[in-house]
């Protein structure tokens, strides 16, 4: 249909088939699709991905993600998939059973932004027109041998329960439309609400709590579900979301909240609720420095630079003849800043200084010999000082590799 249309109209058309590597028969698939489009005069390209099973998914979520990544490096106004009305049907009623909100019972969007323009121009269309229009039209296609495996609960749906709703309520497909496009709009009124509850309220990245603490229940979950999806994250179900404002509200002021989401995780930091990275543990490592402008550090914790300086900063000297080395925090930790003040440990002064719980787990620090001499974002140790007019190095940590 595309290739009759883009000979009438002025539209560049191409295909892209991903392949997968599931099925025995994927690349019979792939050359498929391309002697399909050399018929047809359309370029078709091929792309290779490798389905990784990761934190207990699904494999038809981990072939999506595969899929969707391909969809987001194409250079194009938009991608047409073929999805029809019912799809459209079992996405509503596998959401149901999940448990979704309205979002999620909104189905597939006809258009959607996804890093690339995704546009379904079937949605509407039941699969039997379809069948009905390529068989008519002497159409080959490929049956994906998978559709037939009712372990799939998406399959299952298919042929074991929806043509049971069929029998008794036939117009079944075009009623879950209406009653997706219903739940659209209250999505969509829920998004207006969150934008009007978030002003004032946003702190950079993050969301401060007491706006939260000020709302009623249902618009403080709804608030949290927006500033979460303006993240860029998939919303959590509604157990972790009351579980995340119930650790977030929590009164104790040193309390650390800490709310697993996946790859990330929702933290609490002077009134203010912050999406972290998982960057893993900082582990034990340890790294000497014999003079270096900078070195890189592990772990992906960026790279340490050592500024010249003369009369300023650390003893160059002192550090290269004491055996100066980087390593992270093992606790108990102590510095003294100037003279005229005692030390004091590094955990209360990362604490008066407004270092997030989860920066000073992952702070690399430089050490002399057993003592630490500097600490990112609290200065140096005034007993390995640089003399007036003897050299010195100034450390700055750079937590990206620049």
């Amino acid at each position: 249909m595309l290739a009759r249309i883009a000979r009438r109209h002025p539209l560049r058309l191409a295909a892209l088939h991903v392949n997968h590597h599931i099925s025995p028969n994927a690349a019979r698939w792939a050359h498929f699709c391309a002697a399909c489009c050399t018929r047809y005069g359309v370029p078709c390209a091929v792309a290779d991905v490798q389905v990784e099973l990761a934190g207990g998914e699904s494999l038809e979520a981990a072939a999506r993600k595969a899929r969707y990544a391909v969809f987001r490096r194409q250079d194009v106004d938009a991608l047409l998939l073929a999805h029809h009305l019912d799809d459209q049907a079992e996405t509503l009623l596998l959401q149901l059973l999940r448990g979704a909100g309205a979002r999620g019972l909104s189905g597939m969007p006809e258009m959607r932004e996804a890093g690339v323009r995704i546009l379904r121009p079937l949605l509407e269309v039941p699969r039997a027109q379809i069948v009905e229009y390529a068989r008519r039209h002497r159409l080959e296609w490929v049956e994906d041998e998978s559709n037939a495996m009712l372990d799939f609960d998406r399959n299952y749906l298919r042929h074991e329960v929806l043509p049971r709703v069929a029998a008794r309520f036939p117009a079944y497909r075009q009623t879950w439309l209406r009653a997706s496009r219903n739940f659209a709009d209250a999505s969509e009124l829920a998004d207006a609400l969150a934008r009007i509850d978030a002003e004032g309220a946003l702190a950079g990245a993050g969301l401060r709590i007491e706006r939260l603490r000020e709302l009623g229940a249902v618009r403080a979950r709804n608030l949290l579900r927006w500033f979460l999806m303006q993240q860029g994250l998939r919303p959590p179900g509604r157990e972790r979301l009351d579980e995340a404002l119930r650790q977030l509200l929590a009164q104790q002021p040193d309390a650390q909240p800490l709310v697993e989401l996946g790859p990330v995780s929702l933290r609490r930091h002077r009134g203010v609720a912050r999406v972290v990275e998982h960057t893993g543990p900082a582990a034990d490592w340890q790294i000497a420095w014999r003079g270096e402008e900078a070195l890189h550090l592990p772990n992906g914790m960026g790279m340490i630079c050592f500024d010249p300086a003369i009369g300023a900063g650390l003893s160059a000297v002192r550090l290269k003849g004491e055996g100066a080395h980087l390593r992270g925090r093992t606790g108990g930790e102590r510095l003294k800043l100037a003279a005229n003040r005692p030390s004091r440990t590094l955990k209360n002064l990362l604490r008066e200084a407004g270092v997030p719980a989860w920066q000073r787990e992952r702070l690399p620090l430089l050490f002399c010999g057993d003592a630490v001499v500097w600490a990112p974002g609290i200065g140096c140790d005034c007993r390995f000082a640089a003399a007036p007019s003897e050299k010195g190095v100034l450390p700055r940590w750079l937590p990206q590799q620049e």
